[in-house]
């Protein structure tokens, strides 16, 4: 067989359908809300809670709203697409099993590769970001760890490794591991604290807007020492590189496809639900925030509870932290639960190691990659900065989200009359704004996040060719 005939070998959508009733891997117990609320998990965290006072500080100011706008026409042009291909393939494994179906083997390994790391840095980023808000409440109880255990190498004197962001790493591998339907409804009941928390905010902030705070709302384009620009359109465009991270996480809930009670249904629903929540939310957010203190004293780790502490409030300040700290975790949660299922599904198809894809004998949970990740995003979060591992995120994060609208226009070409719960609207405009705006964004991102990037995938190469491309399911057939 050509290396090209292997490359590109696939299981058709046919009979990736025809495998979902048979399969037993995992127990269905998950309804929509509860697909919905992983999705709002995923997406509503630290992007509100961090990034978007970060970002205006650094280099949108007011404009951060327009940045999230920019960020979420990618985003919602692949959730459409998303949302078509959860309804026709409701298997484990998401942008990598659509990839599969549509493209190739080839392609589906190094989108894989590219999910498995993007969904574990975002969780230790996120962990990272969690920490910050802990810890500020705790300050605000008169309780403060060793200055050596506040954060990472580089984030401040004398700091050298995050316990708190390690800690909930681990802690969050162990619930996925004891049962997915116990974490699915801690996880919903801590979605509800972080959306009332954003509602506080919104609700409480508007009475306290100075518009002279939104002037200009596009700041003057400047450079620092270093010869890099802020502010300008330029700068929104940057801050949407990095808030993308925000406005993403809808398809940590397709990973679970074989965990739903109904996939073909509730799937598309979530995907679509959770976005447009977060958005609008996301949008309001950011403009009272720089609406009620001036932006350049929102560069802080944690922005939000700090503005209104600025304003006398403190118990909003208290109340915002125990939302941010409840909320983020449902992000860890989202991910984790993601990233140990592609995994799962990797070795499921041959892909790596078959010891990778037992299932838990009593909670039925992918529990051995659940559990190494947990380790593995731990040592993350306690040694790299928020900021590192937010960029190296959304490149991977793109690069899927252009697979995905690439393969709908494949597939409408290649089957066209093919049956669809749902069918994303106007192809080919939508998918190749999805692609258009992606490519723009990741050409944003800074060229040290392109170089670890490319590392990345081509040992991912090294993998595939040294194992999956002889050892996969697919090679055992032919």
């Amino acid at each position: 067989m050509s290396l090209i005939a292997q490359l590109t070998r696939h299981k058709s959508i046919e009979q990736l359908q025809a495998e979902v009733g048979t399969r037993r891997d995992f127990r269905r117990t998950l309804g929509l809300w509860q697909l919905t609320a992983i999705g709002l998990g995923g997406i509503i965290g630290v992007g509100i809670f961090v990034l978007a006072g970060q970002q205006a500080a650094a280099n949108a100011g007011p404009a951060v709203a327009l940045a999230f706008v920019i960020a979420g026409i990618a985003s919602a042009a692949a959730a459409l697409c998303y949302a078509e291909f959860a309804g026709l393939i409701p298997v484990t494994g998401s942008a990598y099993t659509y990839g599969y179906a549509v493209l190739g083997e080839g392609v589906a390994w190094l989108i894989g590769w590219d999910l498995l790391l993007e969904y574990a840095l975002i969780v230790a980023a996120v962990a990272s970001g969690w920490s910050g808000y802990l810890q500020n409440l705790l300050a605000a109880g008169g309780v403060e760890l060793p200055v050596w255990a506040q954060g990472a190498i580089g984030t401040g004197d004398g700091r050298v490794f995050n316990v708190i962001a390690a800690a909930v790493s681990l802690a969050v591998s162990v619930l996925l591991t004891v049962r997915t339907e116990w974490g699915a409804r801690f996880n919903t009941v801590i979605v509800a604290i972080k959306v009332a928390g954003v509602a506080l905010v919104i609700v409480v902030g508007v009475f306290y807007i100075n518009p002279a705070n939104w002037h200009p709302f596009i700041p003057e384009r400047i450079f620092d020492a270093n010869g890099v620009g802020h502010f300008g359109f330029s700068g929104v465009v940057t801050a949407a590189a990095v808030v993308f991270f925000a406005v993403f996480g809808y398809d940590t809930l397709t990973t679970a496809a074989e965990e739903s009670k109904n996939p073909q249904r509730d799937l598309p629903r979530a995907v679509l639900l959770s976005l447009g929540v977060s958005m609008g939310l996301y949008l309001t957010i950011s403009l009272v925030l720089t609406g009620i203190v001036p932006y350049a004293t929102l560069a802080n780790d944690a922005p939000v509870s700090n503005a209104f502490q600025a304003l006398g409030l403190t118990w909003v300040r208290v109340a915002i932290s125990i939302a941010a700290v409840c909320g983020i975790i449902s992000v860890v949660f989202a991910f984790m639960l993601a990233a140990a299922r592609i995994w799962f599904a990797l070795a499921r198809d041959g892909l790596l190691p078959a010891w990778f894809a037992k299932v838990h004998p009593k909670y039925g949970t992918p529990y051995r990659p659940t559990l190494i990740l947990g380790v593995v995003t731990a040592l993350a979060a306690g040694a790299l900065p928020i900021g590192e591992l937010a960029e190296l995120v959304n490149i991977g994060t793109l690069s899927a989200f252009i697979v995905i609208c690439v393969s709908i226009l494949v597939l409408r070409h290649r089957q066209p009359d093919l049956s669809r719960t749902f069918r994303t609207p106007w192809v080919p405009f939508t998918p190749l704004v999805g692609i258009g705006f992606s490519i723009w964004l990741v050409s944003q991102l800074p060229w040290i996040t392109w170089e670890r990037f490319l590392i990345w995938m081509a040992l991912g190469l090294i993998v595939y060719f040294g194992y999956g491309i002889r050892r996969s399911k697919l090679a055992a057939q032919r």
